[in-house]
């Protein structure tokens, strides 16, 4: 029986608010906890590098758990319903640190509440996506729902990144602490109200069982697989660079484009940004296939970020950002080339599954896309920590309620580290594929071609 419309509703929805919550934790903590809240940039940095880490090796333990767990509501929905109610109250209380609270009290209540609603995110995330086999009867429908969800993920997740910053202000009419407290509660009640909207209309229709696997079975597949430890290696690298620009933007619009509406001016950039990483997904990158090899789109792609951000720079340093308008020139570059980078790492991945099972004789699929997950969140947590040693090494640092002047010196090194560094990480990411990636178009219908000779020959 297929999947009804209110069912692909529901898990969409379920999308939605599941991302959203993971956005306004991925985006705002560090300016939260750093500017707001008023704890240490380095040990925020430190706090957040360590806790991404851990949330990274937790999944397999999350994904042995989940697969052990057999109840009359199924595998799946106790998970969601009950890590969904855990990780919204968690959230709520990391955006509301009470006020008043410094020292060694305010360190240990924002270190528990951060790594807990890393804990607890695991706890529905996991079987979030782990369950589309089990109310999905055929690999259309499956593949169908899988792109619905992460459709409706990225949707979640660009709409925060639109409305926070104004939200937060028009609700604590000009207060960020208590705007954030607000702000966090509506988004983390909508959570709960997607995930049980979930968890009524969705019915497991099959047992399935899942495949889990653990960090020494990543890495030993990456041993085996150099191509898929090269496209890791500048999975890293890209994601670094771009993930550091995202967690310093919100500085950039208060400090150094400033005025009384750097908001306003944040968030339609903001809206630019993510309309063009759709349109390059949906649009740009069809367009560029038809006329250029994945690696010559890969390399192109590259090279538009490289080129946004030495825009950027030079906008920046002479031009000044009086103007929004102005940005949004090295913003196409950038948002463009991301989307497009997005889609061709996967791609690339994918194509290094047929690669190893052609050189070793083992097809890795689920090990080696277990650890895509892995080391996302470590390049978060990476860009993470230097965005926190940029902000603490260059003083830059509100910590009341009113906006405040840094100095021209503060200025440039959040400039150059939002940009000279992920230029660095993007052009090592460049040198790397060039030298080591070998899966080209041709390549990868050799391999393809070579797999199904041998399948034909082992079935005869």
């Amino acid at each position: 029986m297929n999947l009804t419309w209110k069912e692909k509703l529901a898990y969409g929805i379920g999308a939605v608010g599941k991302d959203m919550v993971y956005m306004l934790t991925a985006s705002y903590i560090l300016y939260y906890y750093e500017d707001i809240v008023g704890v240490s940039a380095v040990f925020t940095g430190v706090l957040l590098m360590i806790a991404r880490v851990f949330d990274a090796l937790n999944d397999p333990l999350m994904g042995i758990l989940v697969a052990k767990t057999k109840t009359r509501f199924g595998k799946f929905r106790p998970w969601i319903f009950s890590g969904t109610i855990v990780n919204a109250l968690v959230l709520y209380a990391m955006f509301a640190v009470p006020n008043g609270m410094e020292g060694a009290g305010l360190l240990i209540y924002v270190s528990a509440a951060y790594i807990i609603w890393g804990v607890t995110y695991t706890m529905m995330d996991i079987p979030f996506w782990s369950m589309i086999p089990a109310f999905t009867s055929n690999g259309k429908e499956r593949e169908g729902l899988s792109t619905l969800g992460r459709t409706c993920a990225s949707a979640g997740s660009a709409l925060v990144t639109v409305i926070t910053v104004p939200v937060v202000y028009a609700l604590g009419a000009g207060n960020e602490r208590e705007g954030f407290k607000l702000f966090a509660l509506i988004v983390a009640t909508f959570f709960i109200v997607t995930a049980v909207l979930l968890c009524l209309t969705i019915k497991e229709k099959s047992t399935v069982d899942m495949q889990v696997n653990s960090v020494k079975d990543m890495f030993k597949a990456l041993i085996r697989n150099d191509q898929a430890m090269t496209v890791v290696i500048f999975i890293v690298l890209i994601n670094c660079s771009i993930y550091l620009t995202s967690n310093l933007v919100i500085y950039f619009f208060k400090y150094d484009f400033g005025g009384e509406d750097w908001r306003g001016a944040m968030t339609l950039f903001n809206t630019f940004g993510g309309a063009m990483q759709i349109l390059a997904m949906m649009v740009l990158y069809p367009v560029l296939r038809k006329f250029l090899s994945t690696t010559q789109v890969f390399l192109t792609g590259l090279g538009m970020a490289v080129v946004g951000y030495i825009v950027l720079l030079a906008f920046a340093s002479l031009l000044g950002m009086s103007n929004v308008f102005l940005l949004f020139v090295p913003g196409f570059f950038i948002f463009a080339a991301n989307g497009i980078l997005t889609i061709l790492t996967t791609v690339f991945l994918a194509n290094s599954v047929d690669y190893g099972e052609l050189k070793n004789g083992v097809r890795d699929e689920s090990v080696i896309f277990s650890m895509q997950t892995f080391v996302v969140k470590l390049a978060s947590g990476l860009s993470v920590l230097m965005a926190s040693l940029c902000l603490a090494i260059f003083s830059i640092s509100d910590n009341t309620e009113a906006e405040a002047a840094i100095a021209d010196q503060s200025i440039m090194g959040l400039r150059f580290t939002m940009t000279v560094i992920p230029i660095i990480g993007l052009i090592a990411a460049a040198i790397l594929f060039a030298k080591k990636f070998k899966l080209t178009d041709k390549r990868v219908q050799e391999i393809s071609d070579e797999l199904k000779q041998r399948k034909e020959e082992q079935a005869e």
